[in-house]
């Protein structure tokens, strides 16, 4: 036999031999893996638990709440008067790719006046001027390095409804990150009606 030839013979027995023991007789075994904690996270973390976490009770990472602790949906804000004053304002609830939902059936619970807009103006100036311009036409300091911000009193954004600019906020569209995490669901609904208001040119 060749020299070369008996070199691929001891090449491919090698090969045959890594693969072999690679494998086991355990179906739920992924074999030899390399760099293991690529896959699995040597922190604990609450939404991935392969092993027991030997310091929480019932062996898992996700803690339960502590008690006492008040459900999201149980953020409530009143406006106005009477039975109808308790508004659920994260109702929403909606999937990051529902925008065309929130526009159909998301109405603003924050009543329109000169209190709400000027809560608006201030919670815009603070979040979104920087990117959208004091008079929304898209021309803020940001807009100078990053194209494509838009002018909401141009044609394509000026009859964006409020369950539509809401969503945006929530989630983010385009080059504009989520702001959920920023703001909350009230604030979101006052920056919504100063938006309105610039959509108008006023």
């Amino acid at each position: 036999m060749k020299l070369g030839n008996l070199y691929k013979l001891i090449g491919a027995s090698l090969i045959m031999m890594v693969f072999v023991a690679g494998c086991g007789k355990d179906p739920q075994s992924p074999g030899k893996e390399y760099a293991p904690n690529m896959y699995v996270s040597v922190g604990y973390e609450p939404f991935r638990q392969v092993e027991a976490n030997p310091i929480n009770p019932m062996g898992i990472s996700m803690r339960l709440p502590v008690a006492g602790t008040v459900a999201r949906r149980n953020y409530n804000t009143e406006f106005g008067t009477g039975d109808s004053a308790r508004v659920d304002l994260m109702v929403y609830n909606l999937h990051a790719d529902s925008i065309d939902v929130a526009a159909r059936i998301l109405k603003n619970p924050i009543p329109l006046n000169e209190k709400s807009l000027a809560e608006g103006k201030v919670l815009y100036d603070r979040y979104c001027q920087h990117c959208h311009g004091a008079t929304g036409a898209g021309d803020g300091k940001v807009g100078d390095m990053y194209k494509g911000i838009p002018n909401y009193a141009s044609d394509a954004y000026k009859n964006m409804n409020e369950g539509h600019i809401f969503h945006v906020i929530t989630f983010g569209k385009a080059r504009m990150w989520p702001h959920a995490s920023q703001v909350t669901p009230e604030e979101r609904w006052k920056i919504v009606h100063y938006v309105q208001k610039l959509q108008k040119g006023s």
